[in-house]
């Protein structure tokens, strides 16, 4: 695959592996899609679950267990163990990210598949399965975008720096009135919604956008460690809303201070604008 020859030799393998079973549980999410789903509810905040979750992670987490099986893996749709803690390489994975979206056939889901190392992301695929859209990076080799039989191109975020030219990203369903008082607060003009953490950044490494504020503390570890590793790569930052790195493989997967993803140029700018709103709004980071 073009730009892969840039990799690290340390991790060609991963990323084969990755984009093919991505690839894989891309299209057997599809099976189900348009199709009459049976649609459950799990968790703490009630998220649906289908039959192409299931599918999906199957077929990913059974590929990583054979082909690494001294990794640990972090999946949303596998009952996690305290065994990922003591282990370097921990594989993040949500099937399908954007379940909501897929359950609307919007389009606005996508597979993840990230590796984080020493709790840092390291590698990441996200794939779109309904547009055959597949972003991937490795750490220090450069972010890529390949669309259906399109060459690869290497992708490198904006350098918008100026926060009223700023294009937000922001949540199709987690919408809130503190969201409406950031966006007014901070000077931001041109908003576009959609679903999945994968899909908005990859609105942002495609230079479509230039920032994504996710205020709530409900997104977790399998939402954000794809997407990071490939935002990174591409020139762009992603912290939570105080500026301190997310970190991975923790036992609490939850990413509880929220997130910021930005073209970088914008990233302090925020997080300073940020700062005395989340005072205003009574919230307190949680170490």
């Amino acid at each position: 695959m073009n730009g892969t020859k840039q990799i690290d030799a340390s991790l060609e393998r991963e990323l084969a592996l990755a984009i093919e079973l991505a690839r894989r549980a891309g299209r057997e999410a599809m099976r189900y899609y348009g199709g009459p789903l049976e649609i459950a509810h799990k968790g703490e905040i009630n998220e649906p679950v289908t039959q192409a979750d299931t599918a999906a992670n199957e077929i990913v987490v059974r590929g990583l267990l054979e082909s690494f099986p001294a990794d640990g893996i972090l999946s949303e749709e596998t009952i996690d163990t305290s065994r990922r803690l003591g282990k370097e390489r921990v594989w993040m994975v949500d099937p399908l990210d954007g379940t909501s979206g897929f359950i609307a056939r919007d389009d606005d889901f996508a597979v993840h598949i990230g590796l984080a190392i020493r709790s840092e992301p390291a590698l990441g695929v996200v794939y779109r399965p309904a547009v055959d859209v597949l972003y991937w990076a490795v750490r220090g080799s450069g972010a890529w975008r390949k669309k259906g039989e399109d060459e690869a191109t290497r992708l490198h975020v904006s350098d918008v720096s100026d926060l009223r030219e700023a294009r937000l990203a922001a949540s199709r369903t987690h919408r809130s009135p503190r969201m409406d008082r950031v966006i007014e607060a901070l000077g931001i003009r041109t908003e576009t919604r959609r679903g999945s953490v994968g899909v908005k950044i990859g609105l942002i490494v495609e230079r479509q956008c230039d920032l994504y504020i996710h205020l709530s503390p409900r997104s977790k570890q399998w939402d954000t460690c794809a997407p990071e590793a490939i935002l990174r790569e591409a020139g762009g930052m992603l912290t939570d809303l105080w500026g301190y790195p997310l970190r991975y493989n923790t036992p609490d997967v939850w990413n509880r201070n929220g997130i910021v993803a930005s073209n970088g140029a914008l990233h302090d700018r925020v997080i300073a604008g940020l700062a005395p709103l989340l005072e205003e709004f009574g919230r307190k980071r949680i170490e």
